[in-house]
């Protein structure tokens, strides 16, 4: 990301403090945050947020952060395709699934999505998962709100 930047073409986030209790919530369930979800599963729901909500600065954020953290490039770029894929372990889809689920909030299909979770996910990463769903949630609608255009540098 060094020959990018983002121009805010909306507001500046810090004149609320909105964006405060963002970055504090990033700290304990952003892509740095030291959690018991597996790190490689927890950068491939927030990249499939930043997907599912179409922002830039989160797109170009996660995908570096998904190969920085090792994350095979076929697998990143497949995400999208996900359910069609024997890529993904089944704790991957499950996870997939929920993160779609709590991010549409299917209000019908949401229940079930919870309970395939406990096949494969402890009650504390289930609850790890949800956070990062939401976090990512929050930052993506967050950057849309302001405008974060990315500008490439020449």
């Amino acid at each position: 990301m060094d020959d990018i930047t983002f121009t805010n073409t909306r507001f500046d986030p810090d004149l609320v403090a909105f964006h405060g209790i963002a970055k504090e919530m990033a700290k304990s369930v952003g892509y740095t945050a030291d959690m018991s979800v597996d790190a490689k599963l927890a950068q491939l729901l927030r990249l499939r947020v930043a997907q599912m909500n179409a922002c830039s600065y989160c797109l170009i954020l996660h995908t570096k952060a998904a190969h920085d953290q090792g994350i095979h490039s076929a697998k990143v770029a497949h995400l999208a395709s996900w359910p069609e894929s024997t890529m993904f372990s089944p704790a991957e889809l499950v996870a997939l699934a929920y993160c779609e689920g709590l991010t549409d909030y299917d209000l019908a299909g949401f229940p079930p999505l919870h309970q395939a979770m406990t096949d494969h996910f402890s009650d504390t990463e289930i609850a790890e998962i949800a956070a990062i769903v939401i976090n990512m949630n929050l930052w993506t609608r967050l950057k849309l709100a302001q405008g974060a255009t990315p500008v490439q540098e020449t």
